[in-house]
Order: structure tokens, then sequence, then C-alpha cells
């Protein structure tokens, strides 16, 4: 089901299909995980496979990302606990066309109930921080995120 509110590939929600009801749950729920996900490589999947191949890629993660989250949370449009589980399934290749493809994800994240101010917007700032933080570690040291 797709609509101005959802990625017409991934069926995922955009970020105005999302934002509200994200700072609606987490006024009701300070103890909330923010999370950011970055697909690695992303491009040089499209520029070796094809677009197609790009679109199954995010196609697949959204759905192991809304399984992984379940009906209690949000999950926005790709571009929201055991965080090592999320990344096993994330990091997970992808067949299309015969072809399989190594896909990894970087994820970041943050407590919100641990920002001075606890706000949609702050959380997703500092979840952005962690994860890049987290993909540096990660290329230095070649383990996962």
């Amino acid at each position: 089901m797709t609509s101005a509110r959802r990625d017409p590939v991934t069926g995922l929600h955009i970020r105005a299909g999302w934002t509200a009801r994200a700072e609606r749950l987490l006024t009701k729920n300070p103890g909330a995980l923010v999370l950011l996900i970055d697909l690695d490589d992303f491009k040089t999947i499209n520029d070796t496979h094809g677009h197609a191949a790009g679109d199954a890629v995010l196609t697949t993660t959204a759905e192991r990302l809304a399984r992984w989250c379940g009906r209690h949370a949000i999950v926005p449009e790709l571009g929201a606990v055991n965080l090592f589980d999320l990344w096993s399934a994330l990091d997970q290749p992808v067949t299309h066309n015969g072809h399989t493809i190594p896909v990894s994800a970087s994820v970041g994240h943050c407590v919100q109930s641990q920002l001075p101010v606890a706000t949609l917007t702050d959380g997703l700032s500092a979840a952005d921080a962690d994860m890049y933080a987290t993909k540096g570690r990660s290329r230095r040291n070649n383990t996962p995120q």
C-alpha cells in the first residue's frame, strides 16, 4: 500500500508520514530509542547491479527492518533493544536476478531520555552522529557496527 505519505518503492513512511507520530511516541515514552540506519556503499550497488537491484535491496531491507521493529515502532523511509540483532538482520545479502548482492548497514542510536532536550530533531542528530562514529570505527577495525 503506497500513498503520498509512503515511499513508492519500499512502502515505508516518508518524513511527513512519520514525524508527528514519532514525536508523540517520544513524548509518551521518554526511554524510547531513536535509530538512524545507513546502507553502506549503496551507490556502488546501484552502479554495479543497476537501479532495479538497488530497489530490491531497499525493499528487502525495509521488510527486514519492519520485521525487526514489530508493530510497536515507526519505520521511516530508509534514508528508526539489541542492536547487534538489528545489525545481523540488516547485514545479509539480497538475491536479485540470480545475483547475490552483499548488503551492510551502519546503525546509530540515541536513547531519548539521555538528551538534554528530548526532541525528535535532537534524537535524530545524536543518532546520526553515533552512526557516523560507528561507520568510522567499523572501517578502521573491520568489525560489525
